[in-house]
């Protein structure tokens, strides 16, 4: 588990910039092409009939469920989250779609509601993912999907030698914002204890090199991160900035994380 208390899993207890900074990094990796590349792989997986309605567990400001909407068949979307600041942010972006506040171990919705779920980087941010999967497996139809996106967290790097001084912001930010970086190396084991089908894992990548946004803010957040801890100065953390950028702007930046996605369903027969 992550040394650092994960910001995500208290989000409603944090102030209204904190919560906006989180919404920045939300758009920034939404507007990644390599993130939504990404996006497009994980999110074509399942088959869903004419009329299927999906529930986004963990919907943050809304670009996954935005997205899930447009899917062959899918009729209606549902995004819940648990802070009201990312259900309005959401709302106002996606009129047309419902965003509920909510949290996904205990989701204010009926037995058996919907024909698809999706969890898109979020259970390694759940304390106790076993609840919010129980709570997904009531609310799933029989025969409905399960869809799980998530990072496995320990792989993050944009180091390009050894002791490479901006690993550490990148650590830092992993351990300030993620939960569970080791979730997706156990969630096979999670899911069929939860009751679905056993699910196919897939892995995915995502990369940048030339042109780093979403990288580049992991690298920022963490050298803040190290700086208010007193682990580093304000200056260091300045010149740690300005060293990512400058491998930016000359063709030296690498950056990678490791990701994957599991589809699995739930029996027809109801729990198995």
């Amino acid at each position: 588990m992550s040394g650092a208390r994960d910001m995500y899993s208290h989000i409603t207890e944090l102030d209204g910039p904190a919560v906006a900074a989180i919404a920045e990094r939300l758009d920034i990796r939404a507007a990644d092409p390599s993130q939504r590349r990404l996006r497009d792989e994980y999110l074509a997986r399942p088959s869903y009939a004419a009329g299927s309605v999906v529930l986004e567990v963990g919907s943050g400001t809304g670009a996954v469920t935005g997205q899930i909407a447009g899917l062959p068949g899918v009729v209606r979307v549902v995004g819940v989250d648990p802070s009201p600041y990312f259900v309005d942010l959401a709302t106002s972006r996606y009129p047309e779609l419902r965003f509920e506040v909510g949290d996904g171990r205990a989701l204010p919705f009926e037995a058996e509601s919907f024909d698809g779920i999706v969890f898109a980087t979020t259970l390694c941010h759940i304390p106790g993912p076993e609840q919010a999967l129980a709570e997904a497996f009531r609310v799933l139809k029989p025969g409905g999907s399960l869809l799980i996106f998530d990072g496995d967290y320990t792989t993050v790097t944009v180091a390009v030698a050894p002791n490479d001084p901006l690993q550490p912001c990148v650590d830092a930010t992993v351990n300030q914002l993620v939960h569970d970086p080791w979730i997706m190396r156990r969630l096979g084991r999670l899911v069929s204890a939860a009751g679905f089908e056993p699910g196919d894992l897939r892995s995915h990548g995502h990369v940048e090199l030339d042109s780093p946004t979403y990288m580049l803010a992991l690298v920022s957040t963490g050298a803040d991160a190290l700086a208010e801890a007193g682990t580093i100065t304000a200056v260091t953390a300045s010149a740690l900035r300005a060293e990512a950028r400058d491998r930016a702007a000359t063709g030296r930046f690498f950056g990678h994380i490791a990701y994957a996605s599991l589809l699995a369903g739930k029996p027809l027969g109801g729990a198995v």
